[in-house]
């Protein structure tokens, strides 16, 4: 088993009274999409800001890349990207500008801007001031400014929020790009859709604690109930009926329900992540 890209071990930190984060620990694999899975208020984004050096835990400890993370580490900081939810590019300037800036702020002296500009589709308003760039073009923006340094690390907090549906695909494809060379990439969401498509493993954090770890397939199969609905026609009549299918009954409940009329459609139905967060914490995820 690979060394762990990023270790974290019983971290804390409170807001005054408020306690944000609750003595979590977790490791992210070199090559793994690990999805943080709660809604607003959870604790993701105070997780982000201690593991990016932006806060200190009051209490245990992080490691990314075999280096120790207690706020701002340089060694540590060249070899990360980071995209957060909030956009803080410089407006007036060019995709270009931006990019050779923050390129410079990393000691690179020869940045492949064509190359990152081109792999989120911006090459053709390189040029362009950001200010009249769509919220999805800026977002794309960002993600290419976290790749400027080539991260073996990647920190994304809620990455596709708000964004169209292809602007939303894009990045997705890059998160499974930069995954599958080998970065390790820890990304906050809400969306329990983007979760279970992006990552390889979730945690369920809500008020600063875990409830769960592991695949989200897994966590379906072990927490969720299977379902098939089935459209019969009895008469003039269309009757809908719901057969659990996780039940030792389940095959004598489908049999009648196929026998009682002309079926017009059955399709089967699984939990959801959101079914089962709600399950174990009794709160949504919006």
């Amino acid at each position: 088993m690979s060394t762990p890209a990023i270790s974290v071990s019983s971290i804390r930190y409170s807001y005054g009274k408020q306690l944000a984060v609750d003595g979590i620990s977790f490791d992210v694999s070199p090559g793994e999409i690990f999805g943080f899975l709660g809604p607003n208020g959870a604790g993701k984004s105070t997780t982000i800001k201690m593991l990016t050096g932006q806060l200190i835990p009051q209490d245990g400890s992080i490691t990314i890349l075999g280096m120790p993370v207690l706020g701002h580490n340089r060694d540590v900081h060249k070899r990360m990207g980071v995209c957060f939810e909030e956009k803080n590019l410089y407006l007036q300037m060019s995709a270009v500008e931006n990019l050779k800036f923050f390129a410079g702020l990393h000691g690179i002296k020869d940045p492949d801007i064509k190359g990152l500009l081109q792999q989120v589709d911006l090459w053709n308003r390189a040029k362009d001031r950001v200010s009249s760039y769509s919220k999805g073009m800026r977002q794309r923006l960002m993600m290419a400014r976290a790749l400027i340094n080539d991260p073996e690390v990647l920190f994304l907090d809620e990455p596709t929020d708000g964004l169209d549906p292809v602007s939303a695909k894009a990045i997705r494809d890059i998160i499974q790009k930069r995954a599958s060379q080998g970065a390790a990439v820890l990304l906050t969401t809400h969306d329990m859709n983007e979760a279970d498509k992006l990552s390889d493993r979730v945690a369920f954090i809500n008020e600063g604690k875990f409830y769960a770890i592991d695949t989200p397939e897994h966590l379906k199969l072990l927490h969720g109930k299977r379902s098939a609905t089935v459209r019969v026609k009895q008469g003039d009549e269309i009757t809908e009926l719901r057969i659990p299918l996780d039940e030792d009954v389940s095959g004598e409940g489908l049999k009648q329900a196929v026998g009682s009329g002309e079926v017009l459609t059955i399709h089967t139905e699984e939990a959801t992540l959101e079914d089962i967060f709600i399950a174990m914490t009794g709160r949504g995820l919006q």
